[in-house]
């Protein structure tokens, strides 16, 4: 496949009842080519396990984010994790997904439920080799994804939802499957889906986990280009240039701002139409519509809230709270939406001109309440793991 892909990667835990530590952990990093994502579960629960599992999924991601072999890795974490008094065992199962942007997907796995790889609706077989490294059976696999594929890793908690409880023998690797098969659609994004599986296991568990419980999901999505322009330029003679720059890139279109609105509606020879129905609440300021820009929001007082819901949003991107925020009827929500689910570059056309409603207009325009909002969005997205780029007219 010669498609550039990205991945939209996430993950979510519940701890074993009365347990504070998670014996679980995930870690994703990215690499020159792609992104590396690590599960581990260490053995028994609590501190001991959160010990071996962060140490075994610390070392696995920087090791090979620094270019070391399977071999030297796997090596390494037998040789350094440290040995419980108790069952004279140094344990922790992981899974590895090492995916690259040409589509390329390497899986690697040490003793854990296998993944699961979602395709148009179907579970694709993995076709595993299996070798011994450091004396321990190590399976692998290698195969080749299209934009929409669905890559899930668990621990064994997920396997093990509801035994002894609402299932006698819990669920299996067969049951998670359908799970997935029967709730992933194309729209779905990988921290949704996360919360779906998650929510079904602490509800098969009825809220008393009787394991630590993760899952990491990875979906397949293509590129996504994003470009938002907000504030007219400095120099009104660059009104039309900001507005053709702003044009010409592909993707997805909004414009944040009252003035900014009228600006591109005017070089574009149309208007802005005001949507006053939008926002039920009518907290925030209606949304507009010009044609062929697929959002219209006023500026600073809808900035400050797409902030505040993109912020809690990394935080935890798989909280029902978090999500459900996404989903609301307001021009805040729209624009965090289609920034988190919707966006792998996002550019930024920003004018300087002061606007006197929004500062004091003897302050440097640096410290203008709209920039440092739009300063604080591009750092956020960057964070995100989004390729951002800002150009000032």
């Amino acid at each position: 496949m010669s498609e550039r892909v990205f991945f939209d990667i996430s993950s979510k835990s519940i701890n074993k009842k009365n347990e504070e530590l998670c014996g679980d952990k995930v870690e994703w990093v990215p690499v020159e080519d792609g992104m590396i994502v690590v599960l581990s579960d260490g053995l028994g629960s609590g501190v001991k396990a959160n010990i071996l599992a962060t140490l075994t999924s610390k070392i696995i991601a920087t090791m090979l984010q620094g270019g070391a072999t399977l071999e030297d890795t796997v090596d390494t974490i037998v040789h350094t994790l440290p040995v419980c008094k108790v069952r004279k065992l140094a344990y922790s199962t992981f899974s590895i997904l090492k995916l690259n942007y040409n589509g390329q997907a390497q899986l690697i796995e040490f003793d854990c439920p296998g993944c699961i790889f979602v395709r148009d609706g179907i579970v694709m077989p993995i076709d595993y080799t299996e070798r011994v490294i450091a004396g321990k059976t190590i399976r692998e696999a290698s195969f080749q994804l299209q934009v929409n594929d669905l890559l899930c890793l668990t621990s064994d908690g997920v396997m093990f939802a509801g035994i002894g409880a609402v299932l006698n023998l819990g669920w299996n690797w067969e049951s998670v499957c359908d799970f997935l098969t029967e709730n992933y659609t194309d729209e779905e994004s990988s921290a949704r889906m996360s919360a779906a599986l998650i929510g079904a296991c602490q509800d098969l568990y009825m809220s008393e986990p009787g394991d630590d419980t993760t899952v990491a999901m990875v979906k397949v999505i293509p590129q996504q280009v994003v470009s938002m322009l907000s504030g007219p330029p400095k120099m009104r003679e660059d009104d039309s240039r900001m507005v053709t720059d702003f044009m010409a890139e592909e993707g997805k279109k909004m414009v944040c701002g009252g003035s900014s609105g009228n600006l591109v509606a005017r070089e574009l020879g149309t208007e802005v139409t005001t949507d006053l129905l939008f926002d039920a609440d009518g907290t925030l300021p209606a949304i507009g519509h010009i044609p062929g820009i697929d959002l219209v929001t006023e500026g600073v007082l809808t900035l400050r809230v797409t902030n505040e819901i993109i912020r809690a949003y990394l935080a935890d991107p798989t909280s029902e709270e978090n999500l459900k925020r996404l989903d609301e009827k307001n021009g805040a929500a729209l624009i965090a939406k289609m920034l988190i689910e919707q966006c792998t570059h996002f550019y930024m056309f920003i004018g300087k001109a002061i606007n006197p409603a929004h500062q004091n207009p003897n302050l440097p325009v640096d410290l203008s309440i709209k920039l440092r909002l739009l300063d604080e969005l591009a750092a956020m997205m960057r964070q995100a793991g989004k390729v951002v780029r800002v150009k000032f007219y």
